[in-house]
C-alpha cells in the first residue's frame, strides 16, 4: 500500500546542512528498503497559485489556498505493507527533516 508523508512546517522555508544530510540518509534508507516511490520539497507558500475552475469560473489567485502559520513544506510517497510500518518510517522521516509529518494512505 502507498502512503503520503506530508512534511509540515511553520518557519520560513530553509533547510540546514545537517537536516539536508539527514534527509539524504533517510531517502537512501527508503530506497534500499524498497519503500521509496517519490519525494520532493516545495517552494514557499507565497509562490503558490490557486486555480478554481468549478463551473468554469476561471478564478486564479496568487498565494496559498489557505492562510495558516503551518504549511506543506514537502512530502514522501512511500510503499509499506501496513500502517504500522508507514508510521515507523514517518517517525524516522520526521526526525531526519526536523519537522512534524502527517501520514495518510492512498485510496
Amino acid at each position: 500500500m502507498q502512503y503520503l508523508i506530508s512534511v509540515i512546517h511553520d518557519q520560513p522555508p530553509s533547510v540546514t546542512p545537517e537536516e539536508d544530510a539527514a534527509i539524504d540518509v533517510f531517502n537512501e534508507r527508503l530506497q534500499i528498503g524498497n519503500h521509496w516511490v517519490f519525494a520532493g520539497g516545495l517552494a514557499a507558500p507565497e509562490t503558490a497559485t490557486v486555480i478554481d475552475n468549478r463551473d468554469e469560473a476561471g478564478m486564479v489567485t496568487d498565494g496559498p489556498f489557505l492562510e495558516s502559520k503551518e504549511y506543506l513544506a514537502g512530502f514522501w510517497i512511500i510503499e509499506a505493507p501496513d500502517l504500522d510500518v508507514a508510521l515507523k518510517l514517518a517517525a524516522e522521516g520526521s526526525k531526519a527533516c526536523n519537522r512534524k509529518v502527517e501520514v495518510r494512505p492512498f485510496q
